[in-house]
């Protein structure tokens, strides 16, 4: 069987499966070794599909990003932010993201959901921003919620680049003011889900231990921190934090 019709039979078939089965849920599939199974077109294919590779480590934010973007537009009748969190900047901080978060749960599967859940609610909510949903007292909210995103990025990075003033409640009550702020804006717009992935989302970076592990002198986690410090550091810049 040559690799582009076992790709068929995958595409047919299991994925379609894997889908009803599990959902938006990450995967792991397993190989026996055979040749068809190691071929590139097929370990790619695999990890476009988010179905991951035993022992591989498979993941990358851009791809996710173009899938969740392919999904979440295709119900809808624009392709304005078509781009969002696609660019070199943002892709490089949620790979971070990604590596820092498993490293904490040591679960590749709840570090994969996190990242994506970020992608999720980032995509619709810049879905609903540029398609005028939001009411005047909403757009004062985004505002609200723009300042203190700025002021908690700025936070994240003083506290990485001035020694000894690093305060996990500084930080975790500045995340969860953002994560409030979200709630109520799309408290009219979006599902239960949604409010579940914010929840999601804003708690594991919030989470004092977790913060703690980040600015600790764990060596795997200050180059993470400095990773993603220079890239909010880039985002800050360029004025879209």
């Amino acid at each position: 069987m040559n690799k582009e019709w076992y790709q068929h039979i995958l595409r047919e078939q299991l994925l379609p499966t894997i889908q009803e089965q599990f959902g938006d849920e990450q995967c792991l599939f397993q190989h026996d070794g055979a040749p068809c199974h190691k071929a590139k077109v097929i370990t790619k294919w695999l990890g476009e599909q988010n179905i991951d590779i035993l022992g591989q480590e498979c993941f990358n934010s851009r791809s996710l990003a173009l899938q969740a973007q392919k999904k979440i537009l295709s119900k809808m009748a624009t392709v304005a932010v078509a781009n969002l969190l696609t660019d070199d900047v943002s892709s490089e901080i949620l790979d971070e993201l990604y590596k820092v978060s498993r490293e904490f749960t040591k679960s590749k599967k709840e570090a994969h959901k996190i990242v994506k859940d970020v992608i999720k609610i980032a995509l619709k909510i810049g879905i609903l921003y540029r398609n005028h949903q939001f009411s005047p007292d909403e757009l004062d909210t985004v505002e609200r919620f723009k300042k203190k995103m700025n002021q908690a990025a700025m936070t994240a990075v003083s506290f990485y680049e001035v020694d000894y003033t690093f305060d996990h409640r500084i930080l975790s009550e500045l995340l969860l003011e953002c994560r409030d702020l979200l709630h109520a804006l799309v408290e009219q717009h979006l599902t239960l889900r949604s409010h579940t992935r914010i929840d999601h989302v804003f708690n594991h970076f919030a989470h004092g231990e977790f913060l703690a592990e980040l600015y600790g002198d764990g060596e795997d986690y200050r180059l993470y921190l400095r990773k993603i410090c220079n890239g909010i550091n880039k985002l800050l810049d360029e004025g879209t934090l």
